[in-house]
């Protein structure tokens, strides 16, 4: 399987290609609440903007400049991370949690729906997407100690968030931009979400758990078996690194503080990146002063963590770089006004299944969902109004299309972040991912269909 940044350039020349072929147009668009929201049947063809060779190798440049905040909390978080690592403090912790499930065997059946049960949470409630890659550094290492693979070590933290995403109750940065574009309450309906995202949760941990008990018994049978018979692992083998010693204590005190922090400031400071990434600043410098780590180890131990973390930073702003070729060459409205324009055509119980697909579709050119929000909302709230369906059913399409499948399409920077500092193919993930996928098509269709036919959804 070619490299994950192969695999991203090479799509980044498709969607070069496609400014070629697909006719350029654009809405207008007008500001709402600081973003920039498109104007219902105002679209036109504009000049065609086909980009070229130039544009190809200017893309990366310029998706490391427009993502430059995401790179640089991911440089930072790894710095961070690799300190606390120095100290052998999580190392030590996570044979504490396993000493417990040894002598607790029914306690370690728990683990993972109470993780993802948490992270699911976090998603439906607050949004957590980014913030992820922080945990999965814990997760992974945790997964493959209690003799599962590193697939369920990602699985827990990112299918967790990624499916309260979806189903989210009070997510801001989806339901709270997309209501207040379609000019219903913020944040109503959300007896209904609950439901979806109780759904959607159980689902995901199921699979994870059945996947997990399958590897637990026959470990051969992991698609990533030859990859972690080459993670290190030595660590967890010795009794004296992984002494949980006073100041060993004190950094893991000063971890979940950190934890609780980020959760306590995104969720009620609106902290965001610049915030997160200042935390873990502070808790590496913390980690390093209270573990007495010498300034040229905790230095040294910083480097080697945010270089860990270099092809992840690589990753996300090449991705960030299709989507500004595919916006430049002015594509994207195209895009979306040609589908938007046949569902009318269809009966509402039809067209609402279409609004999902197509929600789906385009998160793959827009992997963001308060991004998507502002492009289609304008379009699919008035919709909803001429096909007979209320705008809140168009919302909920919203949400379900954008947050169910952007955890397998490569042009989403989380997506392709986190399987490059976890060292995952893209194949193998896919391979992981697509009867869950298939699983969420069918539910997703399903739960579109009671607020259509069963009862008034406002």
């Amino acid at each position: 399987m070619p490299h994950t940044l192969i695999i991203v350039s090479v799509i980044l020349i498709l969607f070069l290609i496609l400014t070629w072929i697909i006719p350029a147009g654009q809405f207008d668009r007008q500001e709402y609440n600081g973003r920039q929201v498109v104007v219902p049947g105002t679209y036109h063809h504009v000049n065609p903007k086909p980009q070229g060779l130039m544009d190809f190798f200017t893309a990366p440049i310029k998706g490391m400049i427009s993502a430059s905040q995401i790179i640089a909390l991911v440089l930072l978080i790894g710095g961070a991370f690799g300190i606390v690592t120095k100290t052998g403090a999580i190392n030590a912790g996570l044979a504490g949690v396993l000493e417990i499930t040894k002598k607790n065997p029914a306690i370690k059946r728990f683990i993972i729906p109470i993780i993802m049960f948490l992270f699911s949470l976090a998603g439906a409630s607050f949004g957590m997407s980014e913030e992820v890659m922080v945990f999965i550094l814990i997760t992974i290492p945790l997964a493959m100690a209690m003799g599962y693979d590193s697939l369920t070590g990602i699985a827990m933290p990112f299918i967790g968030a990624a499916t309260g995403f979806a189903g989210a109750f009070s997510n801001p940065f989806t339901i709270g931009i997309a209501q207040g574009i379609s000019e219903i309450p913020i944040f109503s309906g959300w007896e209904y979400r609950i439901v979806v995202w109780l759904v959607l949760m159980t689902a995901a941990i199921i699979f994870v758990m059945v996947y997990a008990r399958k590897i637990e018994k026959h470990p051969e049978r992991s698609l990533v078996y030859e990859i972690d018979r080459k993670r290190d692992m030595t660590a967890y083998h010795s009794a004296e690194d992984l002494a949980l010693t006073l100041r060993r204590k004190l950094v893991l005190i000063i971890f979940f503080s950190s934890i609780v922090m980020l959760i306590v400031g995104v969720n009620i400071w609106e902290w965001y990146i610049n915030e997160i990434a200042g935390l873990f600043l502070a808790m590496g410098l913390l980690t390093a002063l209270v573990y007495r780590l010498p300034s040229g180890l905790a230095v040294g131990a910083f480097l080697e963590g945010a270089r860990d973390m270099m092809t992840a930073a690589l990753v996300i702003g090449l991705t960030r770089g299709m989507l500004i070729i595919a916006t430049d060459g002015k594509i994207i409205d195209t895009i979306l006004a040609g589908i938007a324009g046949t569902m009318d055509q269809f009966p509402k119980i039809v067209s609402v299944q279409l609004m999902f697909v197509f929600q789906g579709f385009m998160n793959f050119f827009v992997p963001s969902g308060s991004g998507q929000a502002a492009l289609t909302m304008p379009l699919m709230a008035p919709l909803a109004d001429l096909i007979g369906i209320t705008r809140q059913t168009a919302v909920l399409a919203f949400q379900l299309g954008d947050g169910l499948f952007t955890n397998i399409f490569p042009t989403s920077g989380v997506t392709m972040g986190i399987l490059a500092i976890a060292n995952i193919p893209y194949d193998k993930w896919i391979k992981f991912m697509l009867p869950l996928s298939a699983i969420f098509l069918i539910l997703g269709c399903l739960l579109l269909i009671p607020p259509v036919l069963f009862f008034i959804y406002h």
